[in-house]
């Protein structure tokens, strides 16, 4: 039996990263950039979710990183202010492939909040900015209704970021990468950022 050449070489993380990306982006059907955000309470009680990858890069900070947007006094929001760390799962069904990246989140600048926020469709803009996120709703109704009355005021969209609305970004510290291979017999990179940079290994599935 021939010996099997990894699919997932030592290499740089992000280049091997924006290479999965922009194969899952062609071919992934729904939200290629959907991924799921697991964080912790300081009681260390988990809870996750589904977020939007909106940047990543080496260009971002010191050690590159992967942003998302949210309303910081969500739910996810207060775990993130209360414990600033999280993990990240990013799994594209169709190309049989995911990857984890774990490390430390901070808030993004304002002006790179700004700039997003404004980029979105007008209608997102309302509901965000209408809404409690994560907290209690007698009814549907209300919500729309708020809605309703910040497009009156704002019939463009254009309503202002609110204060509370912003961006997280995590800063890697490990990045796997995994493929799935017939009967089980996955294939997984594991990539941990030291002092010197990148070393990786292979893990067994």
């Amino acid at each position: 039996m021939q010996p099997e050449q990894d699919a997932i070489p030592h290499s740089d993380p992000f280049a091997l990263f924006a290479a999965w990306f922009a194969e899952a982006r062609a071919g992934e059907p729904n939200d290629p950039n959907a991924m799921a955000l697991a964080t912790a309470t300081p009681e260390a009680l988990p809870s996750v979710r589904m977020v939007l990858l909106k940047e990543f890069g080496p260009h971002l900070g010191e050690h590159g990183g992967f942003v998302f947007y949210t309303n910081a006094e969500s739910r996810k929001g207060a775990e993130i202010r209360a414990n600033p760390r999280a993990a990240l799962l990013l799994h594209w069904k169709s190309l049989e492939r995911q990857v984890r990246i774990e490390g430390p989140l901070e808030e993004v600048p304002r002006d790179m909040a700004d700039a997003y926020f404004a980029s979105r469709h007008p209608d997102s803009r309302l509901g965000s900015a209408a809404s409690d996120q994560s907290r209690p709703l007698d009814a549907r109704a209300t919500y729309l209704d708020r809605v309703a009355e910040l497009r009156a005021h704002y019939p463009d969209g254009a309503v202002p970021r609110p204060p509370h609305w912003t961006g997280f970004r995590l800063t890697p510290e490990r990045i796997e990468f995994w493929i799935s291979r017939p009967h089980r017999l996955h294939e997984r990179r594991l990539f941990v950022r030291g002092d010197d940079g990148w070393t990786s290994e292979l893990l067994y599935p």
